[in-house]
């Protein structure tokens, strides 16, 4: 149940501030300890032979509460029966689209970030609306669940911003999992990391003010989420996807590609240096299904 609840605290957190410009509480600041909570610390050693295909939505009763799921580069996503197959679907073919492989992409390094997100049993929870309530009598079910996977966030149905909603807490699992276990010193959750540095250069110029974050007690884990919504902010910027799909106000102030170069460069060169290499911008004729 403790486990639970801390997930849940964060969860709060992180829909509400990074959908809505919310007042700050109190100044706090990145620190070196940093938790690791939301991936499994032993690794499975079976990794499936197809890295890239799109499986098929199964009934399952290994992930309770939810009962069905999906897998697809190295992801798991597990759904109650209320989120539609063709969310579930949807989600997976923006994965896919993600892990294209085209002139720019490292094949090598890209299957070593897949395969670590398969080993370390990466999934993400989907929840229909902004009701992610966890019963009583699915709290030990969530437990076991959550014990045996790596599970960064979650995704909810039919909420706004629903393109941002789904890109982002994908890139939750790509970022804390496949780049953290595959590209330590770019990417990792540790404090010698370029991640790390790049997220206290951008604190320190006021681009990315992570005081909302004070409400999350556990400072290991505060320093956690703090580096995991800077990797989104990074890729999701450089992607030049915000002035399109929002939002509007968040913790992070810079808007555009263009104005990311300039003020960020040390970040925007983590990007470059790396992402093209593993992950694609999804197209807007996949992104746009999320806002029909």
């Amino acid at each position: 149940k403790g486990t639970m609840r801390i997930i849940l605290a964060i969860l709060v957190i992180v829909i509400v501030y990074s959908c809505a410009g919310i007042s700050e509480p109190k100044k706090i600041a990145l620190s070196s300890d940093i938790a690791h909570d939301c991936m499994i610390s032993t690794p499975r050693d079976s990794i499936p032979t197809d890295l890239y295909s799109i499986g098929n939505i199964i009934l399952s009763d290994q992930f309770p509460p939810f009962i069905k799921s999906l897998d697809v580069c190295g992801i798991k996503l597990i759904a109650r029966d209320d989120i539609s197959d063709e969310f579930m679907m949807n989600i997976a073919k923006t994965i896919s689209e993600m892990f294209a492989i085209n002139n720019n992409t490292d094949q090598l390094l890209q299957r070593q970030v897949i395969e670590n997100m398969y080993r370390y049993k990466t999934a993400i929870p989907l929840f229909y609306g902004e009701d992610w309530t966890i019963e009583n009598h699915e709290e030990q079910g969530w437990e076991q669940t959550n014990s045996a996977n790596s599970m960064c966030d979650i995704i909810m149905e039919d909420i706004p911003n629903q393109v941002m909603e789904v890109l982002e807490h994908i890139l939750h699992h790509v970022s804390d999992i496949g780049l953290h276990f595959t590209l330590a010193d770019d990417w990792g959750l540790y404090p010698n990391s370029e991640l790390y540095r790049v997220t206290n250069l951008a604190i320190g110029s006021g681009n990315y003010n992570i005081s909302q974050y004070s409400d999350i007690s556990e400072l290991d884990i505060r320093n956690r989420v703090i580096l995991q919504e800077y990797a989104y902010w990074i890729i999701y910027t450089s992607w030049d996807l915000r002035k399109k799909y929002g939002p509007e106000e968040s913790e992070w102030s810079i808007m555009t590609l263009e104005e990311f170069m300039i003020k960020e460069p040390a970040a925007f060169d983590l990007f470059q240096n790396t992402i093209p290499k593993i992950l694609s911008c999804p197209s807007d004729s996949m992104l746009n299904i999320f806002q029909l």
